[in-house]
């Protein structure tokens, strides 16, 4: 019975922007998907909260889903999901390297590895597919084959990253947890790890204990 129990693997829990990925994955995404026409159009209306973010008077998730909300309202479902899997392979090619290969250690040894991101599932679920990882992020509605530019969950990001990975993974079942990120939203979820790595902060990415051979 002990055999089958997940207590003789980890959990390994990974921030997507400036941790797996190298760059702002979301803001890409905009300029990936969307014509220079579009955005600038957009960028105007929004220009007042744009200038009070960067002035820090304005907050990241607040943020997040007003761009969201005035670049993507009414897309086409179908076209987007086209642009989003062209979009998540060019993203391969971002990836940290030492992050990449603590992923693939955690996968090698059996590990429950999920990407924890307050980024948006229109192109991370695409991302989460390529690397045969499980997916906790900001979900977005859809509505008649047409993205509303609304959220179905709250902004994935701070109190809602560890929210969120109670409400899928019970943590006691595990040996060990890794968690894995490099901002100030990502705090919480590295509070919840048994070791945690914070990139720009800890110098060196935490061993990975193989337990079933200590089993």
């Amino acid at each position: 019975m002990y055999a089958t129990s997940k207590k003789n693997k980890n959990l390994a829990l990974f921030d997507f922007d400036g941790t797996l990925c190298k760059k702002d994955s979301f803001t890409g995404f905009i300029f990936y998907a969307l014509t220079k026409r579009h955005i600038v159009k957009q960028g105007i209306k929004l220009l007042p909260w744009i200038q009070a973010y960067y002035l820090n008077a304005y907050p990241a998730h607040a943020m997040r889903s007003k761009l969201f909300r005035a670049m993507f309202s009414n897309a086409d479902v179908l076209e987007l999901q086209q642009i989003s899997q062209e979009y998540a392979a060019s993203l391969m090619s971002q990836l940290n390297p030492p992050l990449l290969k603590q992923l693939k250690q955690h996968q090698a040894l059996g590990d429950d590895v999920v990407l924890v991101s307050a980024s948006v599932d229109v192109y991370l679920q695409h991302v989460c597919s390529l690397l045969n990882i499980d997916l906790i992020c900001t979900q977005t509605e859809q509505i008649n084959n047409s993205y509303t530019g609304q959220y179905t969950t709250p902004d994935c990001s701070s109190e809602q990253k560890k929210l969120r990975i109670l409400e899928k993974y019970s943590l006691n079942h595990y040996s060990v947890i890794y968690a894995y990120g490099n901002s100030i939203e990502d705090r919480e979820m590295l509070g919840l790890a048994t070791y945690s790595y914070m990139v720009g902060t800890d110098q060196q990415l935490p061993e990975i204990v193989d337990y079933k051979k200590l089993a």
